[in-house]
């Protein structure tokens, strides 16, 4: 059993849930997998204890999975950052990676905004040489 870190604040499940947005399932699945940085603390009656170092790794991984980077990449990097120093350019790479990724779906969703626009842009052209708008 990791021991609750008494120099932070810790939070429950229930609250490292609402803070976080995710559900309590996620938050055992991420301790599950692999995904955490550490082990979670336990209190003396074993309930899970997240630490604000925990809230601010969930944060990282939450963000990095709503741009879409895989489980396996998360894990990775993951497994990168517990390993210490010594590793940084192979966590560098995995990020850039990533972050050429999502430059690449934003620029589409770009796209796909522009396209949307000018239809707008008829409509509102049409309405108004007929003295709609």
């Amino acid at each position: 059993m990791t021991p609750v870190d008494t120099n932070t604040s810790t939070y429950s499940i229930a609250e490292t849930a609402e803070r976080t947005g995710l559900s309590a399932h996620t938050l055992r699945y991420y301790e599950r997998d692999g995904l955490m940085l550490r082990r979670v603390g336990r209190s003396a009656s074993g309930h899970r204890r997240y630490s604000d170092r925990d809230l601010i790794w969930i944060e990282l991984v939450t963000r990095l999975r709503a741009t879409g980077m895989p489980i396996r990449d998360i894990k990775r990097y993951a497994e990168l950052v517990r390993a210490g120093d010594g590793n940084e350019a192979e966590r560098l790479a995995l990020l850039r990676d990533h972050r050429q990724l999502v430059l690449d779906q934003l620029a589409e969703v770009q796209n796909h905004l522009g396209a949307i626009d000018r239809k707008i842009g008829i409509y509102v052209d049409r309405l108004e040489s007929r003295g709609l708008t």
